[in-house]
C-alpha cells in the first residue's frame, strides 16, 4: 500500500510540473510574439519582417 501512495504522489507532482512548464512556455511564446510583432526597433522588425508578412501578421 505504501508503494501505491508514493506512486500516486509522484504522478501528481509530475502532472503539476508539466502544467507549470506548459504555462511558462506559453507565457514565453506570448512575450516573444508580442515583442517581435509590435517592436519598433528596426533590427527586430527586419529580423521577422518576411515571416510576419507570410503569416499575414500586420506590421505596418
Amino acid at each position: 500500500m505504501a508503494t501505491v501512495s508514493k506512486t500516486a504522489q509522484g504522478e501528481s507532482a509530475s502532472a503539476g510540473s508539466r502544467a507549470t512548464q506548459l504555462a511558462l512556455t506559453a507565457l514565453l511564446g506570448l512575450f516573444v510574439i508580442g515583442f517581435v510583432g509590435f517592436s519598433h526597433a528596426e533590427v527586430v522588425h527586419n529580423a521577422g519582417h518576411d515571416y510576419r508578412h507570410s503569416m499575414a501578421f500586420p506590421c505596418h
